[in-house]
């Protein structure tokens, strides 16, 4: 009997679920392999949780594409930083996560064949869930610039095709950290509207971005709101990521088409983690600037410990990346070595084209207390082993740009307060 249809030929697993379940319980072990992150949601969504469980509206099937009152919380969000207005009736659907809500924006746009722009390195959820709509993924390169991630417009603009529906991007990407410019935006926009394409924006991030930098909103930009769709989530702004909420947000037009589809892949979004919801993103004080303050300081720490390594700070999000390759280790290696030292962090293979093999390690669960200095048990692992002699590949991404994504590379996250593996001196 056939077990494996076509559609899934390509699509493999995420190697996070391989690590974390190599590192098991193990209190010891330094937490980077995934997006966890031990700063916590609203109290007031902590409350509203509490309060939802004892009410039956809560616990119904209905209304399927979300409260009102969950709309209206959605598009005040949006509006606050767009300064865009939306119906919360025409315009919105909740969905369970805004993983939900990518799938069922692909459904609802792309049709079998039709291709999808997307970044490389980028997530493997992403490129997988155009692959399970039987789309093609397209991707275009990072480039390492001058010490940060820049896209390659000249590569986005061959790669927008007359097959081209969509083109599908989170701003600060994961797992990069990448920020895009005013400049990237530009073109993007122009891209979209002069080839008539889609722009699926995954902004569950979008407020979680470093050093000084503002929020860019790309519906905001001329031709861009009648053309964007907008996927949103609680699970890392608001530190709710048990909670499974997520929204879309997108032009009246295509709505009926959205909602059909949300109805018939997820149903409805849980009408407890929508009161929750509804009460951390009308709280007066959400947490976020503290949040982003501090996750900015665990990417510094984590920059400190890893000098001298190929590694580019992220702009922004909760992850960034080492290359392996250039250290001549395999990302897969890297990350098995790690684990026998009590450090978990997961290998980037498949999380683009065939180039990216790469180990990420996680900046927003970890306590800088936990992640610096990190000796690895008094013995040097391969990762610092090749950090004391850089390779000629390594020498040359330091001076010049280099074309095309990261090699291997290390999701480096943000384990929590409880590990306490690598020590380091008090910050404070």
């Amino acid at each position: 009997m056939r077990t494996r249809p076509a559609r899934l030929a390509e699509v493999a697993g995420f190697n996070i679920d391989r690590v974390a379940a190599a590192a098991g319980s193990d209190p010891s072990v330094l937490r980077l392999e995934n997006l966890d992150t031990d700063l916590g949601p609203p109290g007031e969504a902590i409350a509203a949780t509490a309060e939802a469980a004892r009410t039956p509206e809560a616990n119904s099937w209905l209304p399927f594409t979300g409260t009102s009152a969950m709309k209206a919380a959605i598009t005040a969000k949006v509006a606050e930083r767009s300064n865009l207005a939306y119906d919360p009736e025409t315009e919105v659907v909740v969905n369970a996560s805004d993983g939900e809500a990518l799938l069922d924006a692909l459904l609802a746009l792309v049709d079998h064949g039709d291709e999808v722009v997307l970044t490389d390195p980028t997530y493997a959820g992403l490129v997988n869930r155009v692959r399970l709509v039987g789309a093609v993924p397209r991707l275009v390169p990072l480039v390492a610039a001058h010490g940060e991630w820049r896209l390659d417009l000249d590569a986005l603009d061959r790669a927008v095709s007359r097959s081209t529906r969509a083109i599908l991007l989170a701003n600060p990407a994961f797992p990069t950290g990448i920020v895009l410019s005013d400049t990237e935006w530009a073109e993007i926009a122009r891209i979209c509207i002069e080839r008539d394409v889609w722009l699926i924006y995954w902004a569950w991030m979008e407020g979680i971005v470093f050093d000084g930098r503002p929020i860019r909103h790309p519906a905001t930009m001329p031709g861009m709101r009648e053309r964007t769709i907008i996927v949103g989530s609680a699970s890392c702004e608001q530190r709710m990521i048990g909670w499974r909420l997520g929204w879309i947000v997108a032009p009246e037009a295509v709505m009926p088409d959205l909602s059909v589809v949300q109805i018939y892949n997820g149903l409805v979004a849980g009408g407890i983690a929508q009161a929750a919801g509804i009460a951390a993103l009308t709280a007066r004080d959400d947490g976020l600037t503290r949040c982003v303050t501090e996750w900015q300081r665990r990417r510094d720490v984590v920059g400190t410990q890893l000098a001298g390594l190929p590694m580019i700070p992220a702009a922004g999000g909760w992850s960034q990346l080492v290359d392996t390759r250039a250290l001549g280790v395999e990302p897969a290696t890297l990350s098995n070595a790690l684990l026998e030292h009590g450090v978990a962090a997961t290998p980037m293979t498949g999380w683009g084209g065939t180039s990216p093999p790469a180990t990420c390690a996680s900046c927003s669960a970890a306590s800088p207390r936990d992640a610096s200095n990190c000796s690895v048990s008094g013995s040097r692992s391969p990762c610092e082993r090749s950090a004391r002699r850089p390779s000629p590949a390594d020498r040359t991404r330091r001076g010049r740009t280099h074309r095309g994504p990261a090699s291997p590379t290390c999701l480096l996250g943000q384990t929590s307060e409880r590990s306490t593996y690598c020590r380091m001196p008090p910050l404070r």
